[in-house]
């Protein structure tokens, strides 16, 4: 049984540090709007299944389905608009409680192993204190559910192995399930590399069978999963075949893929994710970067403790690295999945040879960023790619509920979003639309931009840095 840790930062430190990083970014949520591409474009898919009540098939635009996700990202900020209106808080909200949830399984993992809910918090506060984590856990984006999802596989995964009692072992099939509804395959692949890696030494494959309920679990696999996808199927015929050889084959071994329908590919030199993970690992990578480093001095790697729990959390924590170090086409967010077990493989380590404690008060600069970072998104310090403030201007004007309203230039996803679906791409050739245009209309183009509009006359309705709206009327 492993010792309580006994050098740690006091109790109201770690809970002063966790709650200010969950609150500040529960606060922040409606502070700025949904910006392009990513946190836009998923916002407005919510939205259209929020207004078409569509729950199976995220759109990417009215009746243009979306095959690249699965839904949960859409189900979260679609109910969320359902609780509180559609709203940016709306939207957000039910990704951070989710990422909450992932706190909370960290908590109980670390709290059980080490027989301390001081640990537990210490763990909790490590990952809530994590620049990207948190930020990531209050984003309208995919990776939170498919974080909670891995972490619940595989926190169940060893809670069974330890047992902790039956429950657990369903629970990683459930993690499973919820993996594929999150992001598919990939989940189960990063599960599968982690727990692989483990098992293979020491003969412990051979007390896999009797770990899990392989019947049950896997029938209770099924009946999450398994519906959504036939169903998606049998609504929009093509989908499986996109979504598990392009999203899943081709974007991870095809640089610079072409084959992508709703994008372009995120084309980076291989073995970018591991620059991507120091960075999101911050402000704790320094410090586990230490803490490895004292380990191999003193000759003692993770994976000589005896129960193989340092090897359990260092293998979940580089999956997601080994994984994409083969890939061309990457984000940074893909890291996300390895940082719950950053946080409980720094407080193991800490508990093989404590560093300092003041150390870890290197987690206060997170809620220092988060305040800045926000007043600066909130205060328009910055520019900011969302077109939330020429649309609200545009929703002011009388004439916007009987005009349609076009954008000059591509369509961000954000004009989608802001204006309720209403902008529209205009055609490509000027005169030709103009020629089948029979009212008034709203249009928005660039202010560099110095195309005119012949027997239209256009009044300037509004303007911000980059661009003008104008009402244009037949002469």
């Amino acid at each position: 049984m492993p010792k309580t840790i006994t050098q740690l930062p006091s109790y109201k430190t770690l809970f002063i540090l966790l709650f200010s990083c969950l609150i500040l970014r529960l606060i922040s949520l409606s502070l700025y709007p949904l910006m392009d591409t990513t946190e836009a474009r998923y916002g407005e898919m919510a939205r259209i299944m929020f207004e078409t009540g569509n729950w199976i098939t995220p759109m990417f635009d009215y009746n243009v389905p979306f095959w690249g996700k699965p839904p949960i990202f859409t189900w979260l900020s679609s109910l969320g608009f359902e609780l509180f209106g559609v709203n940016e808080f709306a939207a957000r909200v039910p990704h951070l409680i989710v990422g909450a949830g992932v706190i909370w399984l960290v908590y109980k993992l670390a709290k059980d192993y080490f027989q301390s809910s001081s640990v537990g918090l210490f763990a909790a506060s490590i990952l809530a204190s994590t620049v990207s984590f948190i930020i990531l856990s209050g984003a309208v984006m995919t990776d939170t559910a498919l974080t909670f999802s891995i972490s619940l596989s595989m926190i169940s995964f060893w809670q069974a192995w330890s047992n902790k009692g039956k429950v657990w072992g369903y629970l990683f099939f459930i993690g499973l399930a919820l993996g594929m509804l999150s992001k598919g395959p990939l989940a189960i692949v990063l599960i599968g590399i982690s727990l692989t890696i483990w098992l293979l030494p020491n003969g412990r494959w051979k007390k896999l069978w009797n770990v899990l309920p392989w019947g049950y679990g896997t029938l209770i696999f099924l009946v999450i999963s398994v519906p959504w996808y036939a169903i998606a199927e049998y609504k929009t015929p093509g989908f499986l075949d996109y979504f598990i050889v392009g999203e899943h084959i081709k974007r991870f071994i095809v640089s610079g893929w072409q084959g992508d329908l709703y994008g372009t590919a995120h084309e980076r030199t291989r073995g970018t994710i591991w620059v991507y993970a120091i960075i999101s690992m911050l402000p704790w990578s320094p410090l586990l970067i230490m803490q490895w480093i004292r380990a191999i001095k003193d000759n003692k790697d993770v994976e000589q403790s005896t129960d193989g729990f340092g090897g359990f959390l260092f293998f979940w924590m580089l999956s997601p690295m080994l994984l994409f170090s083969f890939s061309g086409n990457i984000l940074a967010s893909y890291v996300m999945p390895a940082l719950p077990a950053t946080a409980l493989l720094i407080v193991y380590l800490h508990d093989k040879k404590p560093l300092p404690n003041w150390l870890y008060k290197i987690g206060f600069i997170t809620p220092v960023l988060l305040i800045v970072l926000f007043s600066v998104l909130h205060f328009d310090l910055v520019p900011k790619r969302s077109e939330d403030k020429i649309l609200a201007i545009w929703k002011q004007q009388s004439e916007a509920t009987q005009s349609d309203l076009f954008y000059l230039h591509k369509r961000p996803f954000s004009a989608q979003y802001y204006s309720s679906g209403k902008a529209k791409q205009r055609a490509a050739d000027i005169n030709s639309w103009l020629t089948t245009q029979k009212t008034p209309f709203f249009i928005v183009q660039s202010k560099k931009d110095r195309t005119t509009y012949p027997n239209w006359l256009c009044t300037q309705k509004a303007q911000t840095s980059k661009e003008i709206l104008l009402y244009c009327q037949i002469e």
